[in-house]
């Protein structure tokens, strides 16, 4: 028999059952992606039964809504104190919905979710690291791939380019989670790795692509590869090893003029001086004032691979894709730039979002207008490359990392 404690909270009742064995989720394959880390306070609604566990199996259940607070070594429930470094929270087949709270105010885990809070499906690990929590999602693999695709992509283009960016996004998610048995998450939920906003977006043809490929992924000598992708490349894609120092022969430079149509395809972009100086010293390094910027290498590719500035203190050379770092990368959408002056602002212009590396977006989206499948798209920008069933796939080989270019 078990002895049931109950108690009356603010937004409902708490119930310990001691220690008991809960539903366990589905056997499919679970990724584990990082919502949110640093957490010091979560709300969590649900439409039926939260179900709480600790690292010790020790239960209690809420409904129809759960409020959470770190308060030093003990994590407050509901207005009770329980002493825990971890918890899981789970509906049963139920969908959560999650808000961050900070001085009385909820706070949305994403822009777009800020009226109805984050909508996700799957299980919650709330993990103690240092003074605050990692908020995990563990997450079917189709239905995080479902998440990610609106998220990614807009859902009214082309069903094969659906069907592309659906096996791109679950072949990156197993490539991680077959490398991340020492990590507390596999992905981040975010442009870190691959944006994932839960149940927003999804719609029947988001819902179709994901099915209709369901279990492909791409593969290199029978292993799920790096799946990289960004939005344009803007002329040619760019090697692994020019951004990353990761030879991976499947992440070659190829051709493609296909993304003239992308709003990115050519930018201008301008940032203070005075802000730049700052934030090179934020970030380490030690300049006066800055009087020259000059590229120094170029990829093969055509972006700018080091960078020179010139300062009152002498003279730094950095890689293209710090300098990007430091200036913001939504200000600087890539390195395939020019300086076109420096004054009280430094003045950029450019080609292309983003990395440039493997599946180029708007590249795939004129190919699937054009008539092409998605499986020789995904074979044109992923070379020597093959579709495989995910269960038949083995783990993939550490990237070899080389040293990175002279900085």
């Amino acid at each position: 028999m078990i002895a049931a404690r109950f108690w009356a909270g603010a937004t409902g009742v708490g119930i310990c059952l001691g220690s008991i064995m809960m539903p366990e989720a589905g056997a499919a394959q679970s990724i584990r992606v990082l919502l949110a880390p640093d957490v010091q306070q979560l709300e969590v609604h649900t439409d039926q039964t939260i179900w709480v566990t600790d690292e010790h199996d020790e239960a209690w259940s809420y409904r129809p809504i759960l409020r959470i607070k770190v308060r030093g070594r003990a994590l407050i429930l509901n207005g009770k104190p329980v002493v825990s470094d971890q918890l899981t929270l789970r509906a049963g087949n139920h969908d959560l919905k999650l808000w961050l709270n900070g001085n009385g105010r909820r706070t949305a885990l994403h822009a777009s979710d800020d009226k109805g809070g984050l909508q996700i499906s799957g299980v919650i690990q709330l993990v103690r690291r240092g003074k605050g929590l990692l908020l995990v999602n563990h997450v079917d693999l189709e239905e995080y791939v479902k998440g990610v695709v609106p998220a990614e992509v807009n859902s009214a283009w082309h069903p094969e380019m659906l069907k592309v960016q659906a096996i791109a996004a679950r072949t990156y998610a197993l490539y991680q989670h077959m490398l991340s048995a020492t990590r507390d998450y596999d992905v981040v939920a975010s442009t870190q790795d691959q944006v994932y906003r839960g149940r927003h977006g999804i719609d029947e043809r988001v819902i179709q692509a994901v099915e209709s490929t369901r279990g492909l992924v791409v593969t290199h000598q029978g292993a799920p590869i790096y799946a990289a992708f960004s939005s344009t490349a803007a002329g040619i894609t760019e090697d692994a090893m020019n951004v990353w120092s990761k030879d991976l022969p499947y992440l070659k430079g190829v051709e493609c003029p296909f993304d003239l149509e992308s709003p990115f395809y050519q930018w201008k972009a301008s940032v203070k001086l005075e802000t730049l100086e700052k934030n090179l010293r934020q970030q380490g390094f030690a300049v006066g004032t800055i009087s020259a910027i000059t590229p120094l290498v170029y990829s093969r590719a055509g972006r700018v691979a080091t960078i020179r500035i010139v300062h009152s203190g002498g003279e730094l050379t950095l890689r293209g894709e710090d300098l990007r770092k430091t200036v913001g990368y939504t200000v600087v959408p890539s390195t395939q730039f020019t300086i076109e002056s420096v004054g009280q602002d430094v003045v950029f212009s450019g080609y292309g979002a983003g990395h440039a590396v493997g599946l180029c977006q708007w590249g795939a989206k004129e190919l699937a207008e054009l008539g092409y499948s998605f499986s020789s798209i995904l074979r044109y920008y992923y070379p020597g490359t093959e579709l495989q069933d995910a269960a038949l796939t083995q783990a993939p080989p550490v990237p070899q990392t080389h040293a990175a270019p002279p900085s």
